[in-house]
């Protein structure tokens, strides 16, 4: 049997290698499967998406696409409304993000952890920033700074996830809406605004969108884009 100067012998050296190729399928196959992304897309209508259902299988034919079997929710709240026109007057409440996503952990298209829990996202130890807020193929979502700037995430939501009751439209009439009147409250993905307010730090409550028409969500600095949680 051949010897290497070290006194290492072909075999040994084989070994050595197998078990190197072991480590790193070992390493790769204990990756996180992408549960977490921005929409690398809207869905071209401005913040009318087809309301929660149409919102949800935009986020599902984008996994699918990307080569997740994982089912994914929206991260979006819709509004309070309340019908002065029955008597007793009719209440339809809001539905709330953070109720809509599962139980967590959340990771990334790289694998990346994004949240353990709900209550780790809305904690100020979340971890979505410009760097791990990615979309679905694992790309990076274009921040403030960049051209066109995309950082305003649709999400009709305060800053725990509940729907907003501030007044007034805050969910473009609970995402049916592409017109110039109404707005959504939108995040920033990458953690930056006009100044360091709290607000404009937020990743899901930041500030309300300019309109809701596909031409109207880029004046403040947004494209219809979602984030996209796995349910299950």
């Amino acid at each position: 049997m051949s010897k290497f100067t070290n006194g290492t012998t072909a075999h040994g050296v084989a070994a050595l290698v197998i078990c190197c190729f072991a480590a790193i399928a070992q390493a790769q196959s204990a990756g996180e499967e992408m549960s977490f992304f921005i929409t690398s897309v809207g869905k071209g209508d401005g913040a009318n998406l087809g309301g929660l259902e149409g919102a949800d299988a935009h986020c599902n034919a984008l996994a699918s696409a990307a080569g997740s079997s994982k089912t994914f929710a929206a991260y979006l709240s819709t509004s309070m409304s309340i019908d002065r026109s029955t008597d007793p007057m009719t209440i339809t409440n809001g539905i709330s993000a953070r109720d809509r996503i599962g139980t967590g952990p959340w990771y990334n298209a790289n694998g990346e952890l994004i949240a353990n829990n709900v209550e780790d996202l809305h904690s100020d130890g979340v971890k979505i920033n410009l760097q791990t807020a990615l979309d679905e193929n694992g790309n990076p979502v274009n921040g403030r700074g960049s051209q066109p700037n995309k950082h305003d995430i649709l999400t009709g939501s305060d800053s725990a996830g509940h729907f907003s009751t501030a007044g007034g439209d805050t969910t473009c009439s609970n995402w049916t809406s592409n017109s110039e009147d109404g707005s959504a409250i939108v995040g920033h993905h990458d953690r930056v605004g006009l100044n360091d307010a709290r607000n404009m730090l937020s990743w899901n409550s930041s500030h309300g969108s300019r309109g809701c028409g596909e031409e109207h969500l880029p004046r403040s600095g947004g494209a219809g884009l979602f984030y996209c949680f796995a349910t299950e």
